[in-house]
């Protein structure tokens, strides 16, 4: 199966967590959460290695993000927490499914962010598992890997949990809040989690 435009936007929903595409509409409450996490964040922030580089505003990021969503290319995803205590569904984070590709590889990548008040709560593992078994079961991916840089102790224990593979140390791999870092590369396969990563971490055996 390859994806096709007709598969974006979508929703994907795990009862508590639910993943649901970025919108324009989205950019007060985004920006806001952006706010008040910046030093949580600014140590894992990707960075422009160009000294003239600019960030792209809120609006050229969604736009550029659901262009390649509709060309196949990522799966831009809003992680939000429904609250019986809310009327709405609040955004607790971002997850981005990226360089998807088909062929001999059927492969992607996956990268997150989370509200610092929510980190250590299970939403992060519950949403790469969702996010995991929509690439493999609904895209027909065969590989999702996450790169984490080895001084992230909050998201190494995701991968952990979850049982992704320490498949080794990529020296210098990407542009990282102004220079360039190593990050470890984690993995995992569809035969791996037959019976879904979400219910093998619902379970309880998501860890080695």
């Amino acid at each position: 199966m390859a994806f096709s435009a007709r598969q974006w936007p979508v929703n994907v929903d795990g009862g508590d967590i639910v993943l649901r595409p970025i919108r324009r509409g989205d950019k007060h409450e985004w920006m806001h959460l952006r706010r008040v996490n910046a030093s949580w964040l600014a140590p894992w922030e990707p960075s422009q290695p160009v000294p003239d580089g600019t960030a792209p505003t809120y609006g050229e990021m969604v736009s550029g993000l659901n262009r390649q969503a509709r060309s196949g290319h990522c799966l831009p995803w809003l992680i939000t927490r429904r609250d019986p205590l809310l009327s709405r569904v609040p955004i607790v984070g971002q997850l981005t499914v990226s360089g998807i590709s088909y062929g001999a590889a059927r492969s992607a990548s996956l990268g997150y962010w989370v509200d610092s008040s929510c980190a250590g709560h299970g939403i992060v593992p519950t949403a790469v598992a969702l996010a995991t078994d929509h690439c493999f079961g609904t895209l027909g991916l065969h590989r999702m890997e996450i790169n984490i840089r080895p001084e992230n102790a909050a998201s190494l224990r995701v991968v952990q949990k979850l049982g992704f593979r320490d498949e080794g140390l990529r020296e210098r791999y990407l542009h990282i809040n102004g220079a360039w870092a190593d990050h470890r590369t984690f993995a995992l396969t569809s035969e791996e989690v037959p019976e879904g990563l979400l219910a093998r971490w619902r379970g309880g055996s998501g860890g080695r």
